[in-house]
């Protein structure tokens, strides 16, 4: 009699789970040239829920969401929404059977209204005018879903930029959305932001709506969410329960390492205890939507580094350090005295150097040579109307090829035609010429071969024997306990631990990503 009962039931809520499938998609694959972007990808949203899409850098979550708004035709697979297949070549198309995107960058028009932007490229007309009284009443009932009432005739650049992620959101509801994607739609707003922003999805969830909810905080995931997928490298992990999912688990599916894999007897020369003087001290420093305020103490003869989910706010930190993001709270101290770093040009006058994450964009000068591209800290620091000759350029590219094994014809070889790894080489190269105190690297082994990798470990390792200060990010956390002597625990733009001598373990780390505030 129970197992009759108990089959009845199942059977029920198999059922209503059924009849509430909004999205299905099975076995989705995508390439491109060279690079598998999804392998028999399942992922699937039901009416009334916020599903969390997660997954680190590279796991396909970017790629999926082109794939279901029609940015990129799918390579194999099915795709269903409500039951009948579906194939968006647009996302146009997409949008007409309600699926509906609101990207990370708030995708507006700043000078047009909020009722233009709401309606722009679907106003209705009237004998070749637009029916402007009709748009407003629609902007004003997209809002109205939302809870929000705001002078629609007001350009959108008015708003805040919480605002304006809701007019981005009104938007997507103006077309009726059945499904809505929200691609890091927290990036940029304060704390008491973000609770307004969940308590809207609250709303539309009980409307009957699906969301996707893409983000790297876990503690929002955790707030707001009903389930999760995990995304792996392009493929897929699982789909589970976020009330059956504790964040350690998550943590070690997104990563692909399970706490039995780590090492807990990792130990390594000079991971000393001992305190060594601070050669750079962040007293409360933070900027409001990038990071919270932070303390952290960079010595010299360390390496301190910062371990993190992507998006908790490592990259972060560095820019604000360096200037190229200015901090609006706490203060910094260089050698126990304040300074202020307001710019990239003051932290090289203090001499810091940088190598950001992604060296194509934001640190190669892709036609310059590599003699130019290692001398162009130095002339920056010296400034253009005092040049370095030619021939001190030729020595300090030489002097460098040789020290750190670039691989390349000549000084005078395009920076663009050197493999990744030697590219890395050249910007380090660029840093080390101009003789820095502080040197912050992020991702500095990312792909590269791993003779290049263990070069640059060895030379950082070189580098703080010398006196250097330097902090390093590296999304592998085996790399960050093989380098660092101490590690500052990331999550969700707060430093959450610090780890030193034996506490620094890939189970220690992952712990204190995955720990949650003790408010809770």
């Amino acid at each position: 009699m129970g197992f009759h009962r108990n089959k009845v039931e199942y059977s029920r809520r198999v059922e209503v789970d059924s009849q509430r499938l909004l999205l299905q998609a099975r076995r989705i694959t995508k390439s491109f040239p060279g690079v598998k972007a999804l392998t028999g990808v399942d992922f699937t949203v039901r009416r009334g829920e916020v599903h969390a899409l997660m997954g680190e850098n590279g796991a396909g979550k970017s790629t999926l969401i082109k794939v279901l708004t029609g940015v990129y035709r799918r390579d194999g697979g099915e795709m269903m929404i409500e039951g009948q297949p579906v194939d968006p070549h647009s996302p146009q198309e997409a949008e007409a059977l309600g699926i509906s995107t609101v990207y990370q960058e708030v995708n507006l028009i700043p000078y047009l209204s909020v009722a233009e932007n709401i309606c722009l490229g679907r106003q209705q007309t009237r004998l070749g005018f637009i029916n402007w009284k009709q748009m407003r009443q629609r902007a004003q009932k997209a809002l109205g879903r939302l809870g929000i009432q705001i002078d629609v005739n007001e350009p959108v650049a008015n708003y805040s930029i919480a605002i304006q992620q809701l007019v981005a959101i009104a938007r997507a509801l103006d077309i009726d959305a059945k499904l809505l994607i929200l691609d890091e739609p927290t990036s940029s707003l304060d704390e008491g932001e973000v609770d307004r922003l969940f308590h809207i999805l609250r709303q539309l969830k009980a409307q009957g709506l699906g969301i996707v909810f893409v983000t790297h905080f876990l503690d929002q995931v955790y707030a707001v969410s009903d389930r999760i997928t995990v995304l792996r490298n392009g493929a897929f992990v699982g789909e589970y329960e976020v009330a059956g999912l504790p964040r350690i688990e998550l943590i070690s599916k997104m990563m692909g390492k399970e706490l039995s894999e780590a090492d807990f007897s990792r130990t390594r020369a000079s991971r000393a205890l001992e305190r060594k003087k601070p050669l750079v001290e962040l007293h409360g420093m933070g900027r409001r939507g990038s990071i919270q305020p932070i303390d952290l103490d960079l010595n010299a003869g360390e390496i301190l580094g910062l371990a993190g989910l992507l998006g908790s706010g490592r990259t972060e930190t560095a820019r604000l350090i360096f200037g190229i993001d200015r901090h609006d709270c706490g203060r910094m101290q260089f050698e126990g005295k304040e300074v202020s770093i307001r710019s990239p040009r003051d932290a090289m006058t203090q001499r810091f150097g940088y190598c950001p994450e992604d060296r194509k964009v934001e640190a190669i000068i892709p036609n310059l040579s590599v003699r130019e591209n290692i001398a162009l800290a130095l002339q920056a620091s010296r400034g253009w109307t005092r040049s370095i000759p030619r021939e001190r350029q030729l020595e300090l590219a030489d002097r460098f090829i040789r020290a750190l094994n670039i691989r390349t014809p000549s000084p005078e070889q395009p920076i663009r035609l050197l493999s990744g790894g030697n590219q890395q080489k050249v910007i380090l190269a660029r840093w080390l010429a101009s003789n820095p105190r502080l040197l912050l690297l992020d991702e500095p082994t990312r792909g590269i071969d791993v003779g290049a990798k263990l070069e640059i470990e060895k030379l950082m390792q070189t580098l703080t024997s010398e006196g250097m200060a330097i902090l390093f990010i590296s999304s592998d956390l085996e790399e960050t306990v093989r380098n660092s002597h101490r590690v500052a625990v990331l999550r969700d733009r707060r430093k959450v631990a610090e780890l030193r001598g034996d506490e620094i373990t890939e189970h220690h780390i992952m712990h204190a990503i995955a720990k949650m505030e003790e408010a809770a």
